[in-house]
């Protein structure tokens, strides 16, 4: 079985197909041709990971699955959510995106906050999305060099050290995404043991 992970991301697409059953291939945008920005233009961040897989399927006939992520933050109504990647303005620029979460939180005493992945898997003509959180607060400056994005500044419940201060395996035994990834992989293996 060919599936295609929605992500031209070389180190995801590895970490994923070592957890998968071996009769389970994955292949990447770019192994299939696709090689344009798929549109993200939902307001939620499931609708995001769906409009990648509907696009895949619908241009490339592939099953396929995607994922996207946001940061929601209790005191800023949930905000950055689904425009965490771009929050500071379309550059993307994570620096910026960090200056200005702490900034709209100066004031806030409640810090709390999660990330939240959704991954949407379109298999067979059925679409399935699994989903995976993680818990902490917001800190007041960065810390660590490791990860991306506002790793640096999130803090995980029950744990001293932010997301960049931890190992890459460390991360992936309580992140929002491998926590997805888990549930899409139990599906996969429990599909693929079923053909």
């Amino acid at each position: 079985m060919k599936i295609v992970f929605a992500t031209n991301n070389k180190n995801k697409i590895k970490e994923v197909q070592a957890l998968l059953p071996n009769d389970i291939e994955l292949l990447s945008l770019e192994e299939i041709g696709c090689h344009e920005d798929i549109p993200e233009t939902s307001p939620t961040i499931e609708g995001n990971a769906i409009q990648k897989t509907e696009y895949v399927k619908k241009n490339y006939g592939y099953d396929c699955f995607a994922d996207d992520t946001g940061l929601e933050v209790k005191a800023l109504d949930g905000a950055p959510g689904v425009y965490s990647a771009r929050y500071a303005g379309e550059a993307k620029d994570s620096n910026a995106n960090i200056e200005k979460l702490l900034r709209e939180l100066q004031e806030k005493e409640n810090r709390s906050a999660r990330f939240k992945t959704v991954i949407a898997l379109q298999l067979n003509d059925s679409l399935h999305t699994f989903t995976g959180i993680c818990s902490g607060n917001i800190i007041f400056e960065r810390k660590g060099a490791a990860g991306f994005g506002y790793d640096p500044v999130f803090q995980p419940e029950g744990k001293s050290l932010t997301f960049a201060e931890m190992s890459l395996e460390e991360k992936s035994e309580i992140s929002h995404r491998a926590r997805a990834t888990r549930n899409l992989i139990d599906f996969l293996q429990d599909y693929s043991g079923k053909r």
